[in-house]
């Protein structure tokens, strides 16, 4: 009689473990979606972006959010959870928090939640990004010694790529971000008519 009970309990057991791991996966899975992103107004912006950046329809596929900002994958799984839970209840917040009404008032804080995103990618070391682009060979010199940076300088995809997909905003330093625990812009780059002036003057 004590080993059925046993038995029984093991069996209800293993059976709530499933159910639980199913819960989780399936709830990833549906948090992941970009209708689910874009169920809050503000990501309606960034998502009108993607569909007419060069990403969208590049390799034969058409990206959603999760595909660059939710590391995928059974070996990423924790990522995609703390990423979920860590930053999508900050998100949730300061939608509640801020006035996303309109592009104007979303581009207020476009900077931040940009820099957010790469300090993300950062992070996980550009895996997203490498979900598609498998071992580039990038050509010409310029482009090959500045890929030689990941193995010399630790630098990830994110570093050199930025503003690829969104509108535009300042790029940042992501190893002097890190360093100094704070946003740290990159020096701003010279348009190639004010150095014409410099040459001239």
């Amino acid at each position: 009689m004590a080993g059925m009970r046993a038995g029984g309990t093991l069996l209800t057991g293993a059976l709530l473990g499933i159910v639980m791991v199913a819960v989780v996966f399936g709830g990833e899975a549906a948090v992941s979606t970009t209708e689910f992103c874009t169920s809050c107004h503000s990501m309606s912006y960034p998502a009108e972006e993607l569909k007419t950046s060069s990403h969208y329809g590049a390799l034969g596929a058409n990206p959603g959010c999760k595909d660059c900002h939710i590391p995928q994958g059974f070996k990423n799984f924790h990522l995609a959870v703390a990423t979920h839970v860590v930053d999508g209840a900050r998100e949730l917040y300061l939608e509640f928090a801020n006035d996303y009404s309109t592009l104007e008032k979303f581009n207020e804080r476009r900077l931040i939640m940009a820099h957010d995103a790469r300090m993300n990618l950062k992070k996980w070391d550009s895996n997203t990004c490498r979900e598609c682009h498998k071992n580039p060979q990038p050509p010409g010199a310029d482009a090959k010694a500045a890929h030689k940076k990941m193995e010399t300088e630790g630098a990830t995809c994110i570093d050199c790529h930025q503003n690829l997909v969104h509108k535009e905003v300042a790029e940042t330093d992501l190893n002097a971000s890190r360093k100094e625990g704070k946003m740290v812009l990159k020096p701003q780059k010279k348009d190639e008519d004010d150095e014409e002036d410099e040459d001239e003057g």
